[in-house]
């Protein structure tokens, strides 16, 4: 079955580099509902935000308060193949 649904994307959405290491921010929603953010790293590993926001501008002052509090390394999984005991 093939999904004809369009995601409406921020302008807003952005690579974001800090420390050498740089994650995706994509903010995006469906056309009738609020801002989903979602923060991708190097490895495709994702962190998707529960809840939906009003604005684009707040998913994205959000993550720059993550940034700000936790370091982007919060966002940072590991790495394809490596597995922890």
């Amino acid at each position: 079955m093939h999904n004809d649904i369009e995601l409406i994307f921020s302008p807003l959405q952005q690579k974001y580099t800090e420390n050498d290491q740089t994650v995706e921010v994509c903010i995006y929603r469906l056309p009738d509902s609020g801002w989903t953010l979602e923060v991708v790293d190097q490895y495709n590993n994702s962190t998707i935000f529960d809840g939906e926001f009003e604005s684009d501008q707040d998913a994205f002052d959000l993550f720059l308060s993550e940034i700000r509090e936790q370091g982007i390394e919060s966002f940072i999984g590991l790495a394809p193949g490596v597995v922890v005991h």
